[in-house]
């Protein structure tokens, strides 16, 4: 499936906006992800496996609020990282 992935991850992805990934669940498309692109995924994922809160993750147009969330091989998966600032 096409991920898309913010500019501020692109160090992480060789610079690229869209690459490809293989899981039926979000958990397994970022850990396919990181096992491509070592470090993705902890910037996406805390250490208790929950979504980071500056990080909101849209399946097919609909937000995913989980690592469980289910996704399918058609499915676009568009990762977007909130700014913040004063």
């Amino acid at each position: 499936m096409k991920v898309l992935v913010p500019g501020p991850l692109h160090s992480y992805t060789g610079r690229k906006s869209e690459v490809e990934a293989d899981g039926a669940t979000l958990g397994e498309v970022l850990a396919h992800l990181d096992g491509r692109f070592p470090g993705l995924r902890f910037r996406l994922v805390d250490e208790q496996d929950r979504i980071r809160p500056h990080i909101v993750v849209y399946v097919a147009g609909e937000p995913a609020r989980s690592l469980r969330h289910p996704v399918r091989a058609q499915d676009e998966v568009m990762i977007v990282a909130a700014l913040s600032g004063g």
